[in-house]
C-alpha cells in the first residue's frame, strides 16, 4: 500500500488528517508519517485502512516473492472467491480473510487441477481487479512460471470484457497492456490448464479442438470466452 495511496484516498474522502486518524484510531502524527513514507504500513493496519477507506482488495498487502500453494482446498479457496465478491459464489457464508485478487489468481493458476466451477473464476477475477499491481503480477508469475497461464486467463478476459455491455475503454486497455507485457515472456514448452491429461489420446484431442489462443500461450485445453458464464 503505497503511502501516496493513502493521501489521495483520505482526501478522496474529504477527510482532514485529524478527521481521518480518529476513524482509523491512530495518532494525527503517525498517520503523517504513513502518508509520507517514514512509517511502514503494516498488514493490519492496511486492512483498516482499505475499511475505513473503503478501498479496493487490490490495496490490501502482497509478499514481494509470492509462492502459490500448489495445493488448495477445493471449498476453501470457493470461500475465498466468495469473500472477493464473485457471484458464482455468493450463497457461500465466507469467513475468511479477504484476501489481495492478484495472490488469490496466482494461487489458482499453480494448480495441477482445479474444479470447473473454479476455473470459471479466473477470468472474473482479472475483470473485476483489472487495476491489480501488474509489475507485481507478472514478476511473481515469471518466478512461478505461470507467465502463459495467466496469459492465457487475461487474453480470455480481454475477450469477454470487449464483448460486454458498456464497454470499460479503461479496463480494456490496461487488459491489452497486461497481455502485451505477458507476450514477453511467454514460454515455448508446452503445458496443461488446471485440468490432467492422463493420457497420449486426450493430450492429441486437445491439442487439435483448442482454440487459437490456448495454441498461442501453448497450454492443452478447451476453455473459451461463453464457458465463464459470470465473467460478462
Amino acid at each position: 500500500m503505497r503511502p501516496n495511496t493513502l493521501r489521495l484516498a483520505r482526501k478522496k474522502r474529504g477527510w482532514t488528517e485529524t478527521d481521518a486518524a480518529q476513524r482509523l484510531a491512530v495518532s494525527q502524527s503517525y498517520l503523517a508519517m504513513l502518508e509520507g513514507g517514514q512509517r511502514r504500513v503494516t498488514p493490519p493496519l492496511a486492512r483498516k485502512f482499505k475499511a475505513v477507506y473503503g478501498l479496493s482488495p487490490t490495496s490490501l498487502p502482497t509478499r514481494d516473492l509470492f509462492e502459490p500453494r500448489a495445493h488448495v482446498n477445493n471449498e476453501e479457496f470457493a470461500k475465498t472467491l466468495s469473500a472477493l465478491g464473485y457471484p458464482g459464489f455468493a450463497y457461500l457464508k465466507a469467513r475468511v480473510r479477504e484476501r489481495n485478487p492478484a495472490e488469490v489468481l496466482l494461487e489458482g493458476l499453480k494448480q495441477d487441477s482445479l474444479e470447473p466451477r473454479l476455473v470459471e473464476a479466473l477470468p472474473w477475477l482479472v475483470m473485476n481487479y483489472w487495476d491489480m499491481d501488474k509489475g507485481w503480477l507478472v514478476r511473481n508469475a515469471k518466478l512461478n512460471d505461470l507467465q502463459n497461464r495467466l496469459g492465457f486467463v487475461v487474453t480470455l478476459a480481454k475477450q469477454v470484457s470487449e464483448m460486454s455491455a458498456g464497454v470499460n475503454a479503461e479496463r480494456n486497455r490496461a487488459l491489452e497492456e497486461l497481455e502485451e507485457t505477458l507476450e514477453e515472456s511467454r514460454l515455448v514448452r508446452e503445458d496443461t490448464f488446471l485440468k490432467k491429461v492422463n493420457t497420449d489420446v486426450e493430450r492429441e484431442w486437445l491439442r487439435q479442438n483448442r482454440s487459437e489462443e490456448a495454441k498461442h500461450w501453448n497450454l492443452l485445453t478447451n476453455w473459451r470466452p461463453e464457458h465463464f458464464r459470470y465473467a460478462f
